[in-house]
């Protein structure tokens, strides 16, 4: 047999541990990708991105909420992970995340389009939707797109709004719009109405949730087809299992009432909102509240309300005046009636700071009697149906609930039996007779959109707008952005 040379040896030896070193990295590569298909449980945290807006996630003094962020949750606990989510400021920083395999899901309101079915998967849908042009009502009302031509239009790049434009094209050559990166439903919104553009687009949901915020806007006309909202998830899913746990829990959503609990929390009590009378608390929160705001701040603290809450109470039974006076009797600022005054304390209705605390005192009252099961918000929208129509009433409507196979504590069920209180065929069944029901319906819808009003006012100030992109805003002749061309 031949020697082999040393120098051949030596290669060969290199060689192989060449081969070796490489197959560990492919080795360990592997393992990474079957670390990443493991399953969320055994993860122990659900990824999710979203965006900035009432509609999907924001902090309030209490921590994060929004609609897509509690629905998140509510699907972190299903799973029993903790929630774990990513805020950035444009769609396609979601769609990038996805393609890259950085999250599990998205929850940003985001639509059902042919193209992104493209791009990625989809959750069981869990909102109907529209979509609106918005004008400002100063302005002539547009009836259909071919009045939009040769308008200032803005929307969100990369949002479903866009291929609706791309599809109208085919009937109005003419018509241009503007996609921006850099602005949020908020910042269109505000450009609207201080009339930098002439029209926007948004979905029902958002508008419904906005509404209130913008009195000076309105819906011009539908545009497109009605759409479904859906979190989106990777169009490579590596979480094993999870398409049929997202169906899972939507059914049992579904079937229990959580999902309609929340639409009720963040959507029902705006969709009545009267726009004129958002005006006018607009009105009063910038000329009557500041004369009052240090006292209200005071009391609230004395008795541990959120101050937005005792100012939303006291607006609605007031509009802040404290010499407010009612045919019935009732007097000042929280309109307490003179049996109420007396149990609470109160000598001089009229005088500001004594109503204050006489209505938050009765309102504390209220509260306590609250079952501890019922939890927050519900506690509180239960509690201010009781400062309206008295407990008795209350009590009376939560058992008509649970006959008709409702949940006596849930408003959102609660609140659809107390107008039965006004029909002879129900009343007569309860303890405490007839009422008019669809007041407190009315009432708290009313004080939970003050409240609103008031906590976004709050939070504007300390909002972080998207960072501006600023080639967006060069002449229109020096730009390339415009659609339509």
């Amino acid at each position: 047999m031949a020697a082999t040379h040393p120098s051949l040896n030596r290669r060969f030896q290199l060689l192989l541990t060449a081969v070796l070193f490489i197959s560990t990295l492919l080795l360990m590569a592997g393992c990474s990708n079957d670390k990443q298909a493991t399953s969320i449980q055994q993860q122990g945290v659900l990824k999710v991105i979203s965006r900035n807006g009432p509609t999907t996630y924001f902090e309030d003094r209490n921590g994060p909420t929004g609609f897509e962020y509690e629905l998140a949750k509510l699907f972190a606990d299903f799973l029993e992970v903790e929630l774990d989510v990513t805020v950035v400021h444009s769609l396609e920083e979601i769609f990038q995340a996805l393609d890259n395999n950085e999250v599990h899901l998205a929850a940003a309101g985001l639509t059902i389009t042919e193209d992104r079915h493209k791009r990625m998967n989809f959750s069981p849908s869990y909102l109907d939707i529209k979509q609106y042009v918005l004008y400002r009502t100063d302005q002539p009302r547009p009836r259909s797109p071919d009045e939009l031509i040769n308008k200032e239009i803005l929307i969100m790049a990369d949002s479903s709004h866009n291929e609706i434009f791309e599809n109208l094209l085919q009937l109005w050559p003419e018509l241009k719009w503007r996609a921006a990166t850099d602005v949020e439903t908020i910042d269109l919104l505000d450009l609207l109405s201080d009339g930098e553009i002439d029209f926007t687009v948004l979905d029902s949901n958002e508008y419904i949730a906005n509404r209130g915020f913008y009195p000076r806007l309105d819906i011009a006309f539908e545009v497109g087809e009605a759409s479904k909202l859906a979190w989106a998830l990777p169009g490579n899913i590596k979480s094993p299992e999870l398409a049929e746990q997202l169906e899972e829990f939507f059914m049992q959503i579904e079937q229990d009432g959580s999902l309609r609990q929340l639409q009720e929390r963040f959507y029902s009590h705006s969709e009545q909102v009267n726009q004129m009378g958002s005006l006018t608390f607009s009105q009063a929160q910038h000329k009557r509240l500041p004369k009052y705001q240090q006292l209200i701040e005071q009391v609230a603290d004395e008795y541990s309300m959120d101050w937005q809450l005792l100012a939303a109470i006291s607006y609605q039974e007031s509009y802040w005046n404290p010499k407010a006076r009612s045919p019935t009797g009732v007097r000042g600022m929280m309109m307490l009636t003179l049996p109420t005054a007396k149990e609470m304390g109160t000598k001089n209705r009229l005088d500001a700071e004594q109503s204050l605390r006489g209505g938050a005192r009765y309102f504390k009252k209220i509260l306590r009697r609250i079952p501890e099961r019922i939890t927050n918000p519900d506690r509180t929208w239960f509690a201010l149906a009781a400062y309206n129509v008295g407990m008795g009433h209350l009590e009376d409507a939560r058992k008509i609930s649970q006959r008709q196979g409702g949940d006596p504590d849930i408003w959102a069920d609660v609140k659809d039996s107390l107008p039965l209180l006004s029909k002879r065929r129900w009343y007569s069944t309860t303890k405490h007779g007839y009422a008019r029901g669809h007041e407190p319906v009315i009432y708290v819808q009313n004080i939970r959109h003050y409240y609103n009003l008031l906590n976004w006012a709050e939070l504007a100030k300390t909002r972080t707008p998207p960072p501006q992109q600023m080639d967006q805003y060069l002449p229109a002749d020096l730009r390339g952005d415009f659609k339509g061309m």
